[in-house]
């Protein structure tokens, strides 16, 4: 499909020269600062000729870029550019975008995010330009996936690839490889079968890092040879708001090889469980991993997770067992339930009274201050609040009875036991 000819929307040349001018630069910037001032070698007749102050990352985002522009202009005044952000721009036509590529030589990092490239061919030759980046994102581009094949195939050294929000329901495997790919982020999609990221494996061989959030996958078909065959590098998976709802799907991450960082919140399985459950549950189920969600797992927090899982399924009947139940017990034992404590603080106990000769049974709220005691014992010592006075003595303590003076303070602060005695002493006149 050939572009619409862009009646609207500016030049590379045009925003960088506005945007660097020297009217933006009032203070010549220092070699530490990581701005390059450009010596007076542009063409003859240039607009621009010396008075460009370029960084060698290049943000250009939002700009209304629709085309290159002089491209002896770009090649004199980008040359030591790395980075170039050119996401939210008007670029539909590959041709263009490969004229300010070529021209940009030791360009590593490009972002042509939420340019408008739906239905856009690219061709080869134009293709070829692209072969010295390293880091490329194709966020909501709904660029078409076999022109994602053609840049995997003409870049080389391509490390990082970013796909996300680009409506893919199914990829196509390529017939070469692109060994050198690390990080696929490929989040907000529709890839919902595992048969398409079965793909991913053979298409890139050193994977290290998967992020396919937001993909509503449905569940992970292969068994451990071919998962240990296709993905022998994948350290990172990051499966948020999948639609895996089986604990086998979980189990199978196991059989990645050096699988060691999981990220999985958000799916069906664990919509049932509190959110303690859930992280012990998932680092019992996965022995490898050292980072779950983005939090470290320590020893200490592996074991009691370990723990809790054997507790867990105590009570299941055998073909109800996941099979990690038992490797757990061979490691810790058959543990027994641990005991039910009621940690809640108490809030009333019974006490012994004792005025003068005369000792009565009380049973006493401790959330009551020692002024709403004294009232409570008005009718049982037959005294005035203001003729008594209050002493605690604490049976199991071998110290002496200790006066209540206070009579705003709390009764549970004194920590109150059944049994203690509450000393009343009549106030001499």
């Amino acid at each position: 499909m050939e572009p619409p000819e862009d009646k609207e929307g500016r030049t590379f040349v045009e925003v960088i020269s506005e945007k660097y001018s020297p009217e933006n630069f009032p203070y010549r910037r220092g070699p530490g600062m990581g701005v390059v001032v450009v010596p007076t070698q542009g063409p003859q007749g240039s607009p621009m000729k010396d008075r460009l102050n370029l960084p060698s990352v290049l943000v250009l985002n939002c700009c209304g870029i629709s085309r290159a522009g002089d491209q002896a202009e770009i090649s004199a005044f980008c040359s030591h550019v790395m980075e170039l952000d050119l996401s939210h721009n008007k670029l539909q036509d590959w041709h263009e975008i490969s004229k300010i590529v070529s021209n940009i030589p030791n360009l590593e990092f490009l972002n042509l995010s939420s340019n408008p490239l739906a239905g856009m061919t690219l061709e080869p030759r134009c293709a070829e330009a692209f072969s010295r980046v390293r880091r490329l994102v194709l966020n909501n581009t709904q660029v078409s996936w076999d022109t994602v094949l053609l840049l995997t195939r003409e870049i080389p050294e391509l490390e990082e690839l970013f796909l996300c929000l680009n409506e893919y329901s199914s990829v196509r495997a390529s017939s070469v490889a692109c060994p050198t790919l690390r990080l696929l982020h490929i989040t907000d999609n529709s890839l919902q079968d595992w048969a398409e990221v079965r793909k991913f494996g053979s298409m890139f061989p050193s994977l290290d890092t998967l992020i396919m959030a937001n993909n509503n996958l449905a569940s992970i078909q292969d068994n451990k040879d071919i998962l240990q065959r296709l993905f022998p590098n994948l350290r990172s998976i990051n499966l948020h708001n999948s639609g895996l709802n089986q604990w086998e799907d979980i189990e199978k991450l196991n059989f990645f090889p050096k699988l060691e960082e999981v990220r999985l919140q958000g799916i069906p399985l664990l919509q049932t469980y509190t959110n303690a459950e859930r992280r012990s549950l998932m680092i019992a189920q996965l022995p490898s991993i050292s980072m779950l969600n983005g939090s470290v797992v320590t020893d200490s927090e592996r074991e009691d997770a370990e723990r809790f899982f054997i507790r867990y399924y105590l009570d299941y009947p055998e073909e109800e067992l996941p099979f990690r139940y038992h490797s757990l017990v061979t490691k810790y034992g058959k543990l027994e339930p641990l005991a039910d404590i009621d940690l809640r603080p108490r809030c009333r106990a019974q006490v012994e009274v004792h005025c003068e000769e005369k000792v009565e049974q009380l049973n006493i709220r401790l959330d009551q201050t020692v002024a709403e005691l004294k009232k409570q014992l008005t009718t049982v010592v037959q005294l005035s609040t203001n003729s008594m006075r209050l002493y605690y003595i604490d049976k199991g303590s071998a110290f002496g009875p200790e006066e209540m003076k206070y009579n705003t303070r709390a009764l549970h602060s004194y920590s109150i036991q059944d049994g203690d005695e509450i000393l009343v002493v009549p106030k001499t006149k």
